[in-house]
């Protein structure tokens, strides 16, 4: 049997919501089924293994709600004004293949910020309100900066087809880094890709459309196709310094300003990573305003790369030291590039942040 959402949570959810009111956020809410098209064209196929999906004969292949994120940017860029503050309460639904003990439909409390002309002060507004809310619980928080690993693979020396498929897998963190070594000349290419590559003609010298066409893609996709892997096999290796540029900022793991010393230095021979070096700072001096502790506040370089792939910014997430067994309380961070994917091209600045009162009510009650 599955357990309901105990009134422990329910009562945490209420607070937490007054709270985000208080702050100036608008309440809204979301449909529970959303259209299963518009998560798998954000996340591809991979969202299906932790999503309960259905099918409605009128509006098609349909999902529970995973999260709230999507739909509260489909709402905001249909109907929302900028700036715009929201806050939203309700259950959320994630399949769990491999832990009977993992809640399927959780409560999810959040605080949404839209638009503005300074992202490092939004940031900051909704960290500090999300760690105002945990106050007096004993959490670890962890910041990081998608951003940073964008723009540096933005500043790679290599083609442009090569830093598609880097970004893609920015949330793949093994992916990328079977990508990065052999985009790097560290490993040669697969058997299938060998002899694609290694094919005088690999339509048999008919052409496209002579021969019989067996699977889903045209004689002149598989043509394009492999001409797009012979020019990938032409293209020059990534400089071995600029790959170990990476690996230095995703093995980043301090203190905020000791990051930033380090990443400064970084962008020395990696001048890309400048703007979001900047950002970085901007930010900090944004949180200390805001009564954070910066020179305290932990920073890590992989920090929210295994996270849902909206996020192309700040980052950040609570934990409890004390309690190994429980996910994170709270997660957030910046998704303005999903704005303009849910806009049709057009974007705003958005940066949010949720957290999950069962998972601190099971905190407070331990404490008490």
């Amino acid at each position: 049997m599955i357990p309901a959402v105990p009134a422990s949570a329910r009562a945490e959810a209420a607070r937490l919501t007054a709270l985000f009111r208080a702050a100036g956020a608008e309440p809204v809410e979301t449909p529970i089924l959303q259209p299963a098209e518009t998560l798998l064209d954000l996340y591809g196929e991979d969202i299906r293994a932790r999503a309960y999906v259905t099918a409605d004969p009128l509006r098609g292949e349909m999902m529970l709600r995973p999260d709230f994120t999507v739909p509260v940017v489909r709402m905001h860029m249909a109907e929302g004004g900028d700036p715009a503050r929201y806050t939203y309460a309700g259950e959320v639904f994630r399949r769990q293949e491999t832990d009977p003990e993992r809640p399927v439909e959780f409560l999810q409390v959040g605080f949404e910020l839209f638009g503005g002309d300074d992202p490092a002060a939004a940031d900051a507004e909704v960290f500090s309100a999300i760690a105002s809310a945990l106050e007096g619980l004993a959490l670890r928080p962890s910041t990081g900066d998608i951003g940073l690993l964008r723009a540096a693979v933005e500043g790679l020396e290599t083609t442009a087809p090569r830093k598609a498929a880097l970004m893609r897998h920015l949330w793949r963190p093994r992916r990328f880094r079977t990508l990065l070594t052999r985009f790097g000349g560290q490993a040669a290419p697969d058997a299938a890709r060998a002899a694609l590559l290694a094919s005088a003609d690999p339509l048999g010298g008919k052409g496209p459309g002579a021969g019989p066409e067996i699977g889903l893609r045209s004689a002149e996709e598989i043509a394009a196709r492999i001409e797009a892997l012979r020019e990938d096999a032409a293209a020059p290796p990534i400089p071995a310094e600029q790959i170990a540029l990476i690996d230095a900022i995703l093995d980043l793991s301090e203190t905020a300003p000791n990051v930033l010393s380090a990443l400064r230095d970084i962008a020395v021979d990696l001048p890309a990573i400048g703007p979001a070096v900047q950002g970085l700072s901007a930010r900090m001096e944004a949180l200390a305003a805001r009564g954070i502790d910066v020179d305290a506040l932990p920073f890590e370089g992989s920090f929210g790369r295994t996270s849902l792939e909206y996020y192309d910014g700040f980052v950040f997430g609570f934990s409890a030291p004390d309690r190994p067994d429980l996910p994170p309380l709270s997660t957030g961070g910046r998704y303005d590039a999903l704005t303009r994917v849910l806009g049709g091209g057009k974007g705003v600045r958005a940066v949010g942040g949720v957290i999950r009162p069962e998972l601190v009510a099971r905190v407070q009650e331990g404490r008490a």
